[in-house]
């Protein structure tokens, strides 16, 4: 492993996947990559949510939404792997999460990714769709999955 990729969640289980993900990345001296996703669903939201706040200039650009997701997987960085020696990249990205998931693993060259998934019956994965099932299938590379229940 020389480059990992490691999906940031503002959940326990991602958390753990994370510290796990620098502590791995560490032992064989491999860079991390750290990614935070907003859906573009959510940034229509938030920009909708923004532009009804009346007097004053509340707009809420792409460029913003990508800062802020960015921000957040710094943060989570900072949080997690404070006494973890790796060297590690805050990304934010905007789209679905498995397509940006794939897309900046492929475009920085990751040759693992960490993801965290939930805990699904195979009935609800496939009538609601799952974005780590489909990492797991689509990715080049290995992953590696926490879930909620293997985080107890």
């Amino acid at each position: 492993m020389q480059r990992a990729l490691a999906v940031v969640e503002p959940t326990e289980t991602a958390k753990t996947l994370l510290r796990e993900a620098g502590e791995l990345s560490a032992g064989v001296d491999a860079e991390l990559i750290l990614v935070y996703g907003t859906t573009e669903e959510e940034y229509n939201e938030r920009r909708e949510d923004m532009a009804r706040i009346p007097d004053i200039d509340t707009t809420y650009s792409l460029d913003q939404a990508l800062d802020g997701a960015r921000r957040f997987a710094k943060d989570m960085g900072r949080d997690v792997l404070t006494d973890v020696d790796v060297d590690w990249e805050a990304v934010g990205r905007i789209g679905e999460k498995a397509d940006e998931v794939l897309a900046l693993a492929d475009e920085r060259d990751c040759d693992h990714i960490f993801i965290a998934g939930r805990d699904r019956s195979p009935t609800g994965k496939a009538f609601f769709g799952d974005d780590t099932q489909r990492v797991i299938l689509d990715a080049e590379v290995p992953v590696t999955v926490l879930t909620a229940h293997d985080n107890v």
